[in-house]
């Protein structure tokens, strides 16, 4: 009875207020006590593992997990049509099927063909001896050779080469896993062969993995931005995505601090650092006191480039007594305002991303996801009716405004964005009387300016799913195949799930651009040159009064 009374049947105002207060101190001692019960679980734990113990086994309840996702609250029902696929199958062979005329009757008439498709496929060898005429010059003493057909260099051909990166990076398929299947098949290739079609030679990818990030980030003054962890030879590692429509690059970096991200923006190219008027102001927005800006502008000279070694240099000598913290954020600063103001690259004016505070400050513009504020509310597990009452109302009205903001992406107008401001000012606000929902309510208030960005930009989304689900596929490698072994492992998973995600956005069938480049032909375009091709179609930079 008690967590399903409603306090505002209390006509005494004093009353009222005493019980409300009351029933908030509850909600928070509740949710200390879940806190508290789970880190004493985990000394405890601990404590028996230091005595030489076996700590409490972990073994998962029926129970599910608490659910964050917001799919449910957001989705909106559209229709389906089911399309024939026939039209869309590509006849490679005819054949026709005769009846057996001794079946017929005398009377039986030829109407013509009942047309059945049938799909199917073909895996067997093509092994080729390849007999080079073979030419000796005893003047020059040289041999001369017929040469190979293009594509074909050591023991394996190109269409091998392609299938084999296919079902690796696309497929998901472990090494161990594609030996089997090449064995079945009748190839004889080992581990250590298969592993090096995977990673070896491969330069040519790797310069179309660098002409994607470039083209990409031409394509839209906004991108998406998002990591995961990655293993490399036993080391914790994070894979970086960055994406937009048109493309998705990935970056594996030690690290996913400030610093990583922005080597992330200039391909994995080592960061330079500069003192600027940019530098000042950034120096007070990441927590650098007005003392050490003024030593450090005392010092250090303006407008002039550094690496990494020689700005930590000269902190050393100039300013020895600079605390690790201090200098952290000095190099944050001092690396954006070179790359905010560099033009050897493109340079990102906005990032879609969540509020990790890695990201501030690293562009001029920051548009927050939507779908990530709203999990801070999912959060909440009200003990009182009343209180769950109050957020479900929140919940109608959040998702309402979220509607809202879709639908001027569609049709903007200064007049709906107005109503759009007053509406989410009114919704965060409002003070409820559930102290725990208005603390994450004045929280996301404070991010009013980011989350409504998409009323100055309505080509960016309200979410950063396409980064949450291009950072997915690392997640389903890492499943498969666990790590990578060596720095030209990672290199090779970084290019060639560029390529996977890029040739799926473009609409470009993977296996014939493959094949392609494996035997240099080049009759298709490159990846970058169809991002090039397709981003004036798209207007992804419209509002910013300029064409990608």
């Amino acid at each position: 009875m008690v967590e399903n009374f409603d306090p505002t049947t209390i006509e005494d105002e004093r009353v009222r207020q005493v019980v409300m207060e009351l029933m908030n101190a509850v909600e928070s001692l509740s949710g200390k006590l879940a806190a508290k019960d789970a880190l004493i679980d985990q000394l405890r734990d601990e404590i028996n593992r230091l005595k030489g113990e076996q700590g409490k086994p972990k073994i998962r309840g029926n129970n599910p997990a608490p659910d964050l996702s917001s799919r449910k609250e957001r989705r909106e029902s559209k229709p389906h049509h089911k399309s024939s696929k026939h039209d869309q199958i590509k006849i490679d062979r005819e054949k026709v099927l005769q009846v057996d005329r001794s079946q017929l009757p005398e009377d039986a008439q030829f109407k013509g063909y009942q047309d059945v498709v049938v799909q199917d496929i073909m895996c067997r060898t093509d092994n080729v001896l390849f007999r080079r005429e073979k030419y000796y010059s005893p003047g020059q003493k040289r041999t001369y050779l017929g040469p190979l057909p293009a594509g074909y260099h050591g023991q394996f051909g190109p269409e091998v080469r392609a299938w084999v990166l296919m079902l690796y990076f696309s497929g998901r398929m472990s090494e161990p896993k594609i030996l089997e299947v090449l064995h079945t098949i009748g190839m004889h290739i080992s581990a250590g062969e298969l592993s090096n079609l995977l990673i070896k030679d491969q330069q040519t990818f790797h310069a179309e993995h660098a002409q994607i990030l470039e083209a990409g980030l031409k394509s839209s003054p906004w991108h998406h931005l998002d990591s995961t962890a990655t293993r490399v030879n036993g080391h914790n590692h994070h894979c970086h995505v960055l994406t937009n429509p048109l493309y998705s690059f990935y970056c594996t970096l030690p690290s996913k601090d400030r610093r990583s991200y922005l080597r992330v923006l200039l391909g994995g190219a080592d960061l330079t650092f500069r003192l600027n008027d940019l530098a000042v102001q950034l120096f007070s927005k990441l927590g650098v006191s007005s003392k050490w800006s003024r030593e450090i502008a005392a010092v250090l000279p303006r407008e002039v480039d550094w690496d990494e070694e020689q700005i930590n240099a000269l902190l050393d000598d100039w300013l020895p007594t600079m605390g690790t913290i201090v200098r952290k954020s000095v190099l944050d600063a001092l690396a954006i305002a070179a790359y905010r103001t560099q033009n050897s690259h493109p340079v990102v004016d906005l990032l879609v991303c969540d509020d990790a505070h890695q990201f501030n400050a690293l562009t001029a513009r920051l548009s927050l996801c939507w779908i990530h504020e709203y999990r801070h509310y999912k959060k909440l597990i009200p003990r009182f009716t009343h209180h769950l009452t109050l957020l479900q109302a929140f919940d109608q009205g959040f998702w309402k405004v979220y509607q809202g903001l879709l639908q001027y992406r569609l049709q903007p107008s200064p007049a709906q964005a107005a109503t759009l401001e007053a509406e989410f000012d009114q919704l965060f606000t409002d003070h409820s009387g559930y102290d725990q929902l208005d603390e994450c309510k004045a929280r996301t208030l404070k991010k009013r300016e980011q989350l409504l960005m998409v009323l100055s930009h309505p080509e960016i989304p309200l979410h950063n799913n396409p980064a949450e689900l291009a950072a997915r596929q690392r997640v389903r490698k890492r499943d498969v195949s666990l790590q990578a072994r060596t720095r030209d492992g990672i290199g090779a998973w970084d290019t060639f799930e560029t390529l996977v995600a890029t040739a799926k956005k473009l609409g470009v069938n993977l296996f014939s651009y493959l094949s392609d480049r494996i035997t240099g032909s080049n009759f298709l375009p490159s990846l970058a040159t169809l991002i090039g091709e397709q981003a004036p179609s798209m207007a992804l930079g419209n509002s910013w009064g300029q064409a990608p």
